[in-house]
């Protein structure tokens, strides 16, 4: 029996060498599924490149709370138009209403931009540097798929898995079990309001260029989840990257993995609609909880 995986690559449009690398990946069908910046400046540029990818794979948001500036003004969280760090925003999301009234707002206006430029909803939504599941966040971002798109539309990202499967892929355990424990709660809230989930989560890396990426991807794949998501960091590096985000060296190796990478036997890439998941599940069980 073959199992579905999601294949996704983060961080489209922060750059024009990350959005390159995803471009050609997603035309070698190396991915199913890829997620956007809409409040980078190369959104705008590459949008439709994007769009061209429909139906080839899943195209969503990769809600960005913490890198560059937001699309609108922010002046509790970003008062010299700077989105915060991500422990900044942690606590503010945690502390402050004014500042869970500005992140919903922010929220609002990506996923705008991501319609606009699309002419249609996003396919998924997740955050960068998982910040769509921090307390005083998760909420803004749960509300807002519920009011803007019918049940089942859109699916969310719950980078949690087991502490079993977790321990047994053996990649950046302690980063990939605080990151499970922040997502704690996120699986059931989102069921309850009608919004699909992925069910197993890898992709969480200690970005070290000395590390052969090829076998961690491998790793990645041990003891999937039903409804399986790796995430990943391609793209080739330029000027603007440099400045911008501190994922450099590894990009260009994962990029290089990812273009020869055919899945191991019994596993399939897919998108999150061919996995056979054909309603929303509510939450209701102990098992629906974590």
């Amino acid at each position: 029996m073959t199992t579905g995986f999601i294949l996704c690559a983060d961080d489209f449009a922060l750059t024009e060498g990350v959005s390159r690398s995803i471009l050609s990946l997603l035309e070698a069908g190396k991915l199913s599924a890829a997620g956007a910046m809409t409040n980078r400046p190369h959104w705008k540029s590459f949008a439709g490149a994007f769009a061209a990818q429909a139906g080839r794979a899943d195209l969503g948001l990769h809600l960005n709370l913490t890198c560059a500036a937001p699309l609108g003004a922010m002046p509790r969280l970003a008062a010299n138009g700077v989105l915060p760090k991500l422990g900044d925003l942690a606590r503010a999301a945690l502390l402050s209403g004014a500042a869970r009234a500005e992140i919903a707002a922010e929220i609002a206006r990506q996923l705008d931009a991501f319609e606009d430029a699309m002419g249609r909803a996003p396919d998924f939504l997740d955050g960068h540097q998982h910040a769509h599941v921090l307390p005083g966040v998760r909420g803004a971002v749960l509300a807002a798929l519920q009011r803007r798109y019918r049940e089942g539309a859109i699916y969310l990202r719950d980078p949690a898995d087991s502490i079993a499967a977790i321990r047994r892929r053996g990649v950046a355990v302690g980063k990939a079990l605080v990151i499970a424990g922040l997502a704690w709660g996120l699986h059931g809230s989102a069921l309850r309001r009608g919004i699909p989930v992925n069910r197993g989560f890898s992709g969480i890396s200690p970005f070290d260029p000395a590390r052969d990426f090829r076998a961690d991807l491998a790793r990645f794949l041990v003891a999937p989840g039903p409804a399986h998501l790796v995430m990943c960091h391609p793209g080739f590096v330029d000027e603007e990257l440099m400045g911008l985000d501190p994922v450099v060296a590894t990009r260009p190796l994962e990029h290089a993995a990812l273009m020869s990478f055919v899945p191991p036997q019994g596993l399939a890439m897919v998108r999150f609609s061919e996995m056979g998941l054909t309603s929303v599940t509510r939450a209701g069980s102990a098992g629906e909880q974590r």
